[in-house]
């Protein structure tokens, strides 16, 4: 395709330019795409003349033509990994090099350590292997410890004093906003679940650093551990509750809509998770069922979109697929309006 080939040939001739400032004599010999999606594209660049670790690196670039705002901030996740980089309990890639770029028509660009590992959601397997049970066990008390210690970091010493605190109520208009975009059929009661929402925030506790979708899907792991959380398109300084209910959202226990099977996943319970959190040092958070309620939402609200940009998108397989969730999407507004009524 032309347009990805002359985009490629931008990046090799910007990495090229920009890696010399890490590694003196670096030169590049290839750019090659790893992943796309709608929030960046991801490339591996490989290198010669630097040492053998370093020979392939990954480079996060902001989509071209569009403003690099929001989760498209390539930028933006390297100031939160420098933030965390070396924090006892917490790791994160490597900032290795960046590029502003001068977009929209020159995307910047973020060039990280490749990190090895496998990224891998336990209740998303069809066929999950009871041989690996428990390896994902430990990945998950891996990550509620990791999550209990970046927790643990006040925003203001790590140097992200300046950035804004994301409200409870600003957390669920994100949510709404998103919800808005998609059309009436996937829309359900959620006006009616957003307003009950508004009507019952509770009282905020000190502000964190959140990642904004923190699961074992979002990390990379090897055996039993967990190597480092990835993924940082969302982050925030905001409240912790928001974090910890997602994390364990993502459990048999917990009534996930796309678990993808029956069968055990090899997941701690959701209590276990919390338990763990809080030995290694988390808070034993109040109002937890009303964060999960705002965790069914916005579960509900990234589907919709997911669904909406498949029943547009060309990939007939895919709209398949992803249509199969819209009753799910009534039934985790039923899920957050039950746990606003307990």
């Amino acid at each position: 395709m032309a347009e990805e080939s002359a985009l490629i040939e931008e990046l090799r001739e910007r990495t090229q330019r920009a890696s010399q400032s890490w590694r003196p004599g670096a030169t590049v010999t290839s750019v090659e795409p790893l992943t796309g999606g709608s929030s960046s594209l991801t490339f591996t660049i490989r290198f010669e003349g630097v040492p053998e670790s370093d020979e392939v690196v990954v480079l996060k670039v902001a989509p071209p033509g569009l403003p690099p705002v929001r989760n498209r901030d390539v930028l933006h996740q390297g100031t939160l990994m420098r933030a965390l980089a070396g924090r006892d309990g917490v790791t994160v890639p490597e900032v290795l090099f960046e590029d502003a770029g001068d977009p929209p028509e020159i995307s910047p660009f973020l060039a990280m350590n490749l990190v090895p590992g496998e990224c891998l959601e336990p209740i998303l397997q069809a066929s999950p292997d009871p041989a690996r049970f428990g390896e994902f066990r430990s990945r998950a008390f891996d990550a509620a410890r990791m999550l209990a210690a970046m927790h643990r970091l006040e925003p203001a010493t790590i140097g992200l004093g300046q950035q804004p605190v994301v409200s409870i109520k600003a957390e669920i208009d994100r949510w709404v906003r998103a919800y808005e975009t998609s059309p009436p059929h996937l829309q359900f009661n959620y006006t009616e679940v957003a307003d009950a929402l508004r009507a019952s925030i509770p009282e905020e506790v000190r502000p964190v650093v959140n990642h904004g979708d923190y699961r074992l899907g979002n990390t990379l792991c090897l055996d039993g551990h967990l190597n480092a959380i990835i993924d940082w398109e969302i982050w925030s300084v905001g409240d912790p509750r928001v974090d910890l209910t997602w994390l364990t959202f993502f459990c048999d226990d917990s009534g996930h809509p796309s678990k993808a099977s029956d069968a055990p996943s090899g997941m701690p319970s959701s209590a276990e998770l919390r338990a763990s959190y809080v030995d290694a040092g988390g808070e034993a958070y109040p109002d937890l069922d009303w964060f999960y309620a705002l965790t069914y939402f916005k579960e509900a609200s990234l589907t919709s979109l997911l669904v909406k940009r498949a029943e547009r998108g060309s990939d007939p397989v895919l709209a398949e697929r992803l249509t199969r969730f819209i009753p799910s999407l009534g039934h985790l507004l039923d899920m957050a309006t039950a746990k606003l009524s307990a």
